[in-house]
């Protein structure tokens, strides 16, 4: 295993690991893997059903990562839950950029309990020129 101090992230730096995964492996502009270890505070019952927004964000985060540009946002995905993620499970995800053109990537997402495939996705991210945050309360302020 690859420790985040040795890795090269240029996005997400202050993701937090315990709520959107821990990266494992990038290789800028093609491929990340990383993980997420579910908690109670993610269930939704109490069975132990984690909430599905913990595995897309995982998903996401992945493709973000396999980006690794500084300003990469997600523009649309679609997406497909294969099975329930359960407390206690940890969660693997690989991102691999599958196309680019121009300033957009598609990158494809798989993520995995125990080599179970419980998600998979593809995720159309934008490389943005600044912060997709830069001006926006300018644009908000016009729009009312």
């Amino acid at each position: 295993m690859i420790g985040e101090g040795l890795l090269d992230i240029r996005t997400h730096k202050i993701a937090s690991q315990r709520l959107v995964g821990e990266p494992l492996e990038i290789r800028t502009g093609e491929y990340a893997r990383a993980r997420l270890k579910t908690n109670g505070e993610m269930a939704i019952d109490n069975s132990g059903l984690i909430h599905g927004g913990f595995t897309f964000s995982l998903a996401d985060y992945a493709a973000m990562i396999a980006v690794n540009e500084p300003y990469v946002v997600l523009a649309s995905a679609k997406v497909r839950f294969m099975r329930p993620v359960r407390v206690g499970e940890e969660l693997m995800a690989e991102a691999r950029v599958i196309q680019v053109e121009g300033r957009k990537r598609n990158v494809e997402v798989k993520v995995s309990s125990n080599s179970n495939v419980v998600f998979n996705g593809e995720f159309m991210c934008a490389v943005l020129e600044r912060h997709v945050l830069e001006g926006a309360s300018d644009n908000q302020d016009k729009e009312r």
